[in-house]
């Protein structure tokens, strides 16, 4: 599983495809200055209690 980060340290995408992700940078004109991109596991099982969602709101009740 590999993940696209923009220059502010942004995930922007994931997919098991390293080539997929790299034509995600492309599509949107980033070049390699502008992302990095990062193994974020091998198994399938160590990503699937992770939560991508960019707008969680902290509940402090």
């Amino acid at each position: 599983m590999y993940g696209l980060y923009d220059k502010e340290g942004i995930l922007r995408y994931v997919n098991s495809d390293k080539d997929a992700c790299i034509a995600y940078a492309e599509f949107f004109d980033l070049n390699s200055h502008s992302y990095s991109l990062m193994l974020l596991s091998d198994r399938t099982e160590d990503i699937e209690n992770i939560n991508f969602d960019q707008n969680q709101a902290k509940n402090n009740s």
